[in-house]
């Protein structure tokens, strides 16, 4: 059977029809649920992420929700892959066709950075495996190594923290220092603030040892005996169920401030315990109601439609 088999062609465009109706559809919660929608541009991320170098993969079988980018047709497809534009139609239905005759296709060109890839040839492939529910597909692969990973739900907004994030690893090498760091904020400019504590912390090092501290040691001392403890109290004492959204590195901010306040208004550090302890008290919260986000959700997966 041909590709140009009346039947087969008029279900490939009927099912670009749909695909599109989806991406309206999914656009539209997308706003609701400030999710994100948009997928990454691959140029994007390079010019805001260090990379190091680059290695060649070879063929693997990939995850396609985890293909969350496009090199250079970014603005053609949404986070789901699924089409934005009546132009892509004939493209896009012709590799239907074809798939819908379960021919072999070549397999896409992918870049892997950290845990998502980015298309470098293929985007119509992808977009066509993703409307048949498709769960893996066949890859060229050649990652991009960097310091700062990407996770599959990350919008343009996390990268521009994923950008500081990078930025501040470059300045005080802490990835080196310490390979299992993984410090996150949820919101921009707390970077700064850590390269501050940092400085901070050099200074009273030098009083207290009567020498110059250099930059490493003084960032991995910081990292051992001021971050790590006020993160171990936090995770001891469950906070991140009282701060929905927020990250570890988000409430060691806040705390640090709180401890320093509660340091000049009484003479005493509280450490990192104490300091933890009495922020929970003073900001404790409920959990607020995913109701609605929960019928929103129910109601995109009853359309058939993947959540970004």
């Amino acid at each position: 059977m041909s590709d140009r088999s009346p039947y087969i062609q008029q279900q490939a465009r009927h099912q670009f029809d749909e695909a599109r109706r989806k991406a309206f559809i999914a656009g539209i919660f997308d706003v609701l649920l400030r999710q994100p929608s948009d997928m990454l541009s691959l140029e994007e991320v390079r010019a805001r992420l260090k990379v190091r170098g680059q290695r060649y993969l070879g063929h693997q079988t990939v995850p396609v929700d985890r293909i969350i980018g496009s090199e250079g047709r970014y603005l053609d497809f949404d986070r789901r892959f699924l089409p934005r534009s009546g132009k892509l139609k004939e493209r896009w239905a012709r590799i239907n066709a074809l798939s819908l005759q379960l021919v072999n296709l070549p397999p896409v060109d992918l870049y892997k950075i950290g845990d998502v890839y980015f298309v470098r040839d293929g985007n119509h492939r992808v977009s066509v495996a993703r409307q048949h529910g498709q769960h893996e597909i066949d890859a060229v692969v050649t990652e991009l190594l960097t310091d700062v990973p990407l996770a599959p739900d990350d919008s343009v907004r996390d990268l521009l923290l994923k950008e500081e994030y990078s930025d501040f690893l470059e300045w005080t090498e802490l990835h080196l220092l310490r390979p299992d760091q993984r410090i996150e904020f949820s919101e921009p400019g707390g970077y700064l603030d850590l390269v501050r504590h940092i400085n901070g912390h050099r200074y009273v090092m030098g009083l207290q040892q009567q020498r110059e501290i250099t930059r490493e040691e003084a960032v991995a001392d910081w990292y051992d005996s001021v971050y790590l403890p006020m993160v171990h109290a936090i995770r001891r004492h469950r906070l991140l169920e009282h701060f929905p959204g927020r990250t570890e590195a988000d409430l060691y901010r806040w705390i640090a401030e709180h401890r320093w306040s509660v340091l000049q208004r009484t003479g005493s550090d509280p450490g990192p315990e104490g300091a933890v302890s009495d922020y929970l008290d003073q900001h404790r919260r409920a959990h607020p109601l995913e109701t609605l986000q929960g019928a929103f959700h129910g109601l995109l997966e009853q359309l058939g439609i993947e959540r970004a």
